[in-house]
């Protein structure tokens, strides 16, 4: 693992999210790669699996407690991160209804602020274009910086090798390129400077004229 970017003594926690639950899912294994390119910028990356979790449809309750402790458990993994790449199939022109369920259970305190990337897959040649479009109005509305770089896998059915590897390179240094961005910007968010930025401007003196 490379040196923190940050400047702080541990590395950067980046979480993926894999909206899908199908066995052998593209979207997990682009997930996977994108990840690699977080690596690469010294963070420390965790795949959220949601086949992992026994999540319940949200009913809009306040009462934390009546979810269950899987809520609970990813509430918590994914507010301790400080990037967050979101990934999911394109079904019916938009993300998966898991994806959404979890994005629904879930809410400022884990995402504002956040740095959020964005993947998708397709299984037709067009891409995944409104699915990202559509977790893109979410981010916005969660209060997080969706980073400007997203990544989208046309047929992804022929995508991969056996290995879970893109058979294009160009495609796959897309997805790292997310994976770094993510973690390049949650860097400069957390930079010492901008920290050292905001204290300078909460302790600006007394402005006798301003009133």
């Amino acid at each position: 693992m490379t040196t923190p970017m940050n400047g702080s003594s541990g590395p950067l926690r980046v979480v993926a999210i894999c909206g899908s639950l199908r066995p052998g899912s593209f979207t997990r294994k682009a997930l996977t790669i994108a990840l690699e390119g977080a690596r690469e910028q010294g963070a420390e990356t965790y795949l959220l699996d949601l086949a992992d979790y026994d999540l319940p449809l949200c009913n809009g309750s306040k009462d934390a407690a009546s979810y269950g402790p899987d809520v609970a458990r990813l509430r918590q993994e994914i507010g301790a991160a400080t990037g967050i790449i979101l990934g999911t199939p394109e079904y019916h022109s938009s993300f998966s209804g898991v994806l959404k369920n979890a994005l629904d259970l879930t809410g400022f305190e884990q995402f504002e602020g956040k740095m959020v990337g964005l993947l998708a897959v397709s299984g037709g040649s067009m891409g995944a274009t409104n699915a990202l479009t559509a977790l893109r109005a979410v981010g916005r509305s969660l209060h997080a910086w969706v980073v400007p770089h997203e990544a989208s896998i046309p047929q992804a059915w022929k995508q991969f090798d056996e290995d879970g590897n893109l058979k294009d390179e160009a495609i796959a240094e897309r997805v790292r390129e997310l994976g770094r961005q993510v973690m390049r910007f949650a860097c400069l968010h957390n930079a010492e400077q901008a920290l050292d930025f905001l204290r300078a401007w909460e302790d600006a003196p007394f402005n006798p004229g301003g009133e």
